[in-house]
């Protein structure tokens, strides 16, 4: 039977495409669903302001009449514009370990996109650099947090099958967390803040957040910090205010550091989790009938919280290179021994980031994951 490559254009069958990518990996206790709900308003043109400067398509694949496979194809014109190219992007791509079924998902997105102008093709990514970038191709035996990503080994052999060639790798850290700082990030991190005259603004709610930067400021900074990331799109204010309201009213505010200057502007800002993967596990990513209790469980978690994501750090241009990381790492260890940290994970760090690697020298690590992104000129 051949392959049939359907669009996707109703609600009911965006539901299928979420629930394919998560029923393949069932079974699996290294993959961790999405949340449902977001993954719907990520493809909803009225929530999510990507859809403002991007075009999208849906597809999946079916054989005998049974979803075998899903992909999105994405043009984002503002990051196109920003890098001066004309790039498809691909992402959200799943499949059975069948050639006929990745290769058919693949050239139905590469059409689309050359019909579109477009003459590379770029993934897998998504609409910008908060959702989930890049293809696992190192550390499928370890957990994938919520901010990380998964797929089964057999995915790399398809890519490059279609022609797909590496651009650039991405890897991961698992630090182990000593009961104290080290003492080096400590020295640092007291020394700076008395250089720069710089000092740690304590927030403990969104509506402390919300009170003392009303205008989003913490987003202006890892706005400008991120600027010469790799396809990172500049964001716009609405980006600023979905992705503010999205993610840090569920944050535990003993997690968020925001380093200010003397005239009290952000000059970075760092943030992480609880790991949530085993609470995402047991819902299946569903909110109802139960599933709020166990996120919210892990979410809120006062001890005994082993493992630890951090999510990201952004230093103003004009601040970087003069330590600021090192508040950030000594302000959360802090809290590592009061919540019972033993692991943490970092996310995806650019293989080129020298710099950034070098934050985590001062802990006892292992790289232990390592994920790619691909390019293939449109013929």
């Amino acid at each position: 039977m051949t392959i049939e490559i359907r669009e996707v254009t109703t609600k009911k069958e965006l539901k299928q495409f979420i629930q394919f990518g998560i029923d393949l990996f069932k079974g699996n206790p290294y993959y961790c669903p999405p949340l449902v709900f977001d993954e719907i308003n990520t493809f909803d043109t009225t929530k999510n302001p990507a859809h403002e400067i991007c075009d999208h398509i849906i597809y999946m694949a079916y054989k005998d009449g049974k979803i075998v496979g899903r992909i999105v194809g994405i043009i984002n014109y503002k990051a196109n514009e920003r890098w001066e190219n004309k790039r498809l992007r691909f992402g959200w791509i799943d499949f059975i370990d069948n050639l006929a079924v990745s290769q058919a998902l693949l050239e139905a997105v590469q059409a689309w996109g050359k019909t579109h102008g477009m003459t590379e093709m770029n993934g897998p990514v998504g609409f910008t650099d908060f959702d989930h970038q890049g293809l696992l191709i190192e550390g499928f035996e370890y957990n994938s947090p919520m901010a990380s990503l998964y797929n089964y080994p057999y995915y790399e052999k398809h890519l490059e099958a279609f022609g797909l060639q590496k651009e650039i790798d991405w890897i991961e850290y698992r630090l182990t967390i000593a009961d104290e700082a080290p003492p080096r990030m400590q020295r640092l991190a007291q020394i700076v803040m008395e250089k720069s005259k710089l000092k740690i603004h304590s927030i403990k709610s969104i509506k402390e957040l919300k009170k003392y930067y009303p205008n989003n400021e913490y987003l202006d900074v890892i706005d400008q910090a991120y600027q010469k990331l790799y396809n990172y799109q500049p964001l716009t204010e609405k980006q600023k205010t979905y992705y503010s309201n999205m993610y840090f009213p569920l944050l535990n505010f003993d997690f968020i550091t925001i380093v200010i200057n003397e005239m009290n502007e952000i000059v970075g800002v760092g943030l992480g989790m609880p790991d949530i993967s085993d609470a995402l596990r047991k819902c299946k990513g569903r909110l109802f009938p139960f599933g709020w209790f166990h996120i919210l469980k892990a979410l809120k978690a006062k001890k005994n919280m082993m493992y630890f994501d951090m999510l990201l750090m952004a230093v103003r241009p004009d601040y970087q290179n003069k330590g600021i990381n090192a508040i950030f790492f000594y302000n959360t260890s802090k809290y590592f021994k009061q919540y019972g940290v033993k692991y943490a994970e970092t996310t995806s760090i650019l293989e080129t980031n020298n710099k950034s690697q070098a934050n985590f020298d001062e802990y006892e690590k292992i790289q232990h994951k390592r994920r790619r992104a691909y390019l293939k000129p449109i013929a």
